[in-house]
């Protein structure tokens, strides 16, 4: 759900006005929306790239994983959900936070993997290798944008769960 909506039925839910905070976060939120809309668009267009180079750079920090197993179909299918997740991504820039993650990708996500036996700590490393074309795609401000809705994919997975934690931009567990 956009910042617009959400204070709308806040305000709404309270029977009030917005205040004047809310008011100017929303000045803000629109300030900002041709910034979220470009860099939603660049992460658009360049989704096929970033999945291509993100599993490449995955396959070389894990050799021997399920999609990478010579099985065409498990490979097509891992990076489908890759674009799947960048897409979710420029969502979230555009509507200026996680509910887009948090509504249509997160739940369930972890138990999904599990039950088709990919090993979590494969798809936090293949998530953190999007993320690292991702930054090295944009320039360090639209990076700074789009870096915290990884990271919440990421934590996502990671918890609750064993203990992975990021270490130097690579899952660690």
């Amino acid at each position: 759900m956009s910042i617009v909506k959400q204070l709308i039925i806040n305000a709404d839910e309270e029977l009030r006005y917005p205040s004047m905070s809310e008011i100017n976060q929303l000045q803000n939120f629109c300030q900002t929306g041709e910034n979220r809309i470009r860099i939603a668009r660049i992460i658009a267009d360049n989704e096929t790239r970033l999945v291509q180079r993100g599993s490449r750079k995955f396959w070389k920090r894990r050799p021997i994983t399920p999609s990478n197993s010579g099985n065409l179909r498990k490979t097509n299918s891992c990076q489908r959900d890759q674009g799947w997740y960048i897409r979710l991504i420029a969502y979230c820039v555009l509507a200026g936070n996680n509910q887009p993650l948090d509504e249509i990708g997160i739940v369930g996500m972890r138990e999904m993997y599990q039950s088709l036996g990919i090993p979590l700590g494969n798809w936090v490393e293949a998530l953190i290798c999007l993320k690292e074309e991702a930054i090295a795609l944009l320039n360090q401000e639209d990076a700074a944008e789009v870096i915290p809705y990884f990271d919440h994919i990421i934590q996502a997975l990671i918890n609750p769960g064993p203990p992975y934690r990021i270490n130097n931009g690579s899952a660690e567990y």
